[in-house]
């Protein structure tokens, strides 16, 4: 079994033990909190750049299902590979157990030439995390040392979106999908009602398109940098016609009425996180992931907030006083994760 080095940027070292591919790698540390979900948290486009430490402590119990396709897109998976650049967890189970588990996590991770170690201390690590904010670490091996580099610098969302324009389904209502990093759950949800999806790539403009709805998905890194997209929202802004965003969307959507974001100390990452709908005593259980918030103080005089954390009191999601406009910060499609906010999606195709 090979031993491998986890540095930090603060100077600490942690040992553990490698069970995917054996490679050197630099990425932002993150932990989130779900005790199952792996296969789609791995599969998350939103995780690009960041190194992923689940705090459930055995993890890889279930195996990976196969890559199965429906409707064009992957049955279990969020996204047809891997995004984040290694795993951190504290034990690992080489044998699974699962109706659907047809390989083990490690030879998925192998598969897909994403570095990952065991037998380190996650407790530890999360706490660190917690107290000092989020870190950028590398995964050594050996003496191939690599240099530690912020992916937030980098415009993340251009790497993980499509280059393609897809349409999806055969209904009487037409969506346009801007990804920015969409996980498949989004389009299934969406797929479940009379529209017809039209899946477009980040800095598509889409200013001449025919379309009932706009849709901005979720996506990784500094929402500040999809200043394309960010220019073609501002312009769908003064058309009317539905918008609903998921994430990055949330944040997007925000800057383009004209607020700002801003990096949260350790984002928040993970399943049976409570939310309140402003106005009401109406709380949900939702699934997240995301490492920038919106600024409430920042939002225009006709926009208002739609939903707070319970944990923490930061923005969830925000909506148009009187045009049919509104995003979440949460994952309303939770894949996995609760469902509490599934009907979500209704309301955008009811609006249509």
């Amino acid at each position: 079994m090979t031993r491998a080095k986890l540095i930090l940027e603060d100077g600490s070292e942690f040992v553990g033990t490698s069970f995917g591919y054996e490679k050197s790698v630099s990425g932002e540390l993150c932990f989130y909190t779900a005790m199952t979900g792996y296969p789609e948290s791995l599969t998350d486009p939103s995780y690009r750049g960041q190194i992923l430490v689940p705090t459930y402590p055995m993890i890889g119990n279930y195996g990976v299902p196969e890559d199965v396709k429906e409707n064009g897109i992957s049955k279990f998976f969020e996204s047809d590979r891997i995004w984040c650049q290694a795993m951190i967890i504290s034990d690992y189970s080489e044998k699974y157990s699962h109706w659907d588990g047809a390989r083990s996590l490690g030879a998925w991770l192998k598969q897909q030439q994403i570095p990952a170690l065991c037998d380190i201390d996650t407790r530890v690590l999360t706490k660190k995390l917690r107290d000092k904010g989020a870190l950028l670490g590398k995964i050594v091996f050996g003496e191939d040392d690599v240099e530690l580099k912020d992916p937030n610098a980098r415009n993340l969302v251009s790497e993980v979106s499509t280059d393609t324009v897809t349409t999806y389904g055969n209904g009487s209502k037409k969506v346009l999908m801007v990804d920015c990093g969409m996980k498949n759950n989004i389009l299934r949800c969406l797929l479940r009602y009379d529209v017809t999806v039209k899946r477009v790539p980040w800095n598509y403009d889409f200013r001449n398109e025919d379309y009932d709805g706009l849709f901005i998905s979720n996506g990784p890194g500094d929402p500040s940098l999809c200043t394309e997209t960010i220019e073609h929202i501002r312009w769908a802004l003064g058309q009317d016609k539905p918008i609903m965003g998921i994430c990055l969307g949330n944040q997007l959507l925000a800057i383009a009425a004209g607020a700002k974001t801003y990096k949260l100390k350790y984002g928040h990452r993970g399943h049976n996180v409570p939310v309140r709908k402003e106005g009401t005593r109406s709380c949900l259980i939702t699934s997240q992931n995301h490492g920038f918030a919106i600024d409430e103080s920042t939002l225009p005089s006709e926009w208002e907030t739609l939903f707070s954390n319970l944990n923490d009191g930061t923005n969830e999601g925000i909506r148009h006083k009187s045009k049919p406009f509104f995003s979440t910060q949460f994952h309303p499609e939770a894949s996995s994760g609760p469902v509490d906010s599934m009907q979500l999606f209704e309301e955008f195709v009811k609006s249509l």
